[in-house]
């Protein structure tokens, strides 16, 4: 490439200072600076990938041809705004914005002014997301567990929107079907918004989707378990792995001592393809917006996934009152 794509980040906390490594990483991107809040985390990382600090973010505007926006949740509608109304194209963490509202019109200029707006759902593309859809076939039942210890990472995000919405991002793209029902409950354990949250969507199809979420487990659980008439499938998002049982058989049977349970079933292990899923999520959004290649997920869908994730904080809030 001639010329390389120039690049920025704001917002170099968590999730921020990984995309700065992305672009640094890529022979094709020039890594124009970073912004940030706190100038002392801007700086370190500034020094880290030899980069320039940009005290403000809008000085970036004429300066850079993507960006990857990774600030509180409430700050996304307003630093996001001006960078697509500058044709910028931009990867903008989840979820899009506090409100539905908000994220409408983000996308409505990014379509106005022709330019990608991505959102950072990152399991998107996880190898293993990616390979159990060409395995599960007419789902019933699904359940999935994304629970680990409290950090403090988030300040103004309960579970549903900081983590619970990847899984309902990934249900909604899973199930072929429309919602037509919520139920969900949650509490608060170290912050006044929700830390641990249940949540079940029902489907016109029948197909029931649960939701565990939770950053008050002392371990680090990302699992999806699927049940459909002829299979059981399992896979654990962190290792990337895909287990199918089939053919399972069940019988009890009484021995002198005691009443057993024995089940059978042959189980296949799907291979994977273990890449990194934020290289190949932020390589597709450099691909979607300098390249021309067709976008993974449609604007619709990212707002569909929000619009359910506010449905089930509604449904949490009406509860606690």
């Amino acid at each position: 490439m001639a010329n390389k794509i120039r690049a920025a980040v704001v917002g170099v906390g968590h999730m921020g200072q990984y995309h700065v490594g992305m672009y640094a990483d890529s022979s094709d991107v020039e890594l124009v600076g970073v912004a940030d809040s706190s100038k002392e985390r801007a700086e370190l990382i500034a020094s880290k990938y030899g980069t320039q600090v940009f005290s403000d973010y809008k000085k970036l505007l004429d300066k850079v041809d993507v960006v990857t926006i990774a600030v509180p949740t409430s700050l996304h509608y307003e630093v996001a705004k001006p960078f697509l109304e500058r044709g910028i194209h931009v990867l903008l963490e989840k979820p899009i914005a506090k409100s539905l509202e908000e994220a409408t019109e983000l996308f409505n200029i990014a379509d106005e002014k022709g330019v990608h707006l991505q959102i950072g759902h990152v399991e998107r593309f996880n190898g293993a997301v990616q390979e159990v859809k060409n395995v599960i076939k007419d789902p019933l039942v699904l359940e999935f567990r994304r629970m680990g210890p409290f950090t403090g990472r988030i300040s103004d995000a309960g579970v549903v929107m900081d983590i619970m919405i990847h899984d309902i991002d990934i249900a909604l793209n899973l199930i072929d079907s429309k919602v037509k029902g919520i139920k969900a409950t949650g509490g608060s354990a170290f912050t006044d918004m929700e830390d641990y949250a249940s949540c079940q969507l029902i489907f016109e199809n029948g197909c029931l989707a649960n939701f565990i979420s939770s950053r008050v487990t002392q371990e680090k659980i990302r699992t999806l378990s699927l049940s459909q008439k002829d299979a059981y499938v399992f896979l654990d998002f962190n290792e990337q792995d895909i287990q199918i049982h089939r053919q399972a058989s069940a019988e009890y049977f009484l021995s002198r001592e005691e009443l057993r349970y024995t089940q059978e079933s042959l189980i296949e292990r799907i291979f994977v393809h273990r890449g990194n899923p934020l290289k190949l999520e932020v390589q597709h959004f450099l691909d979607c917006a300098m390249r021309g290649v067709e976008r993974h997920v449609s604007a619709e869908a990212e707002l569909r996934s929000l619009k359910i994730a506010l449905r089930v904080l509604d449904q949490i809030s009406a509860a606690a009152a």
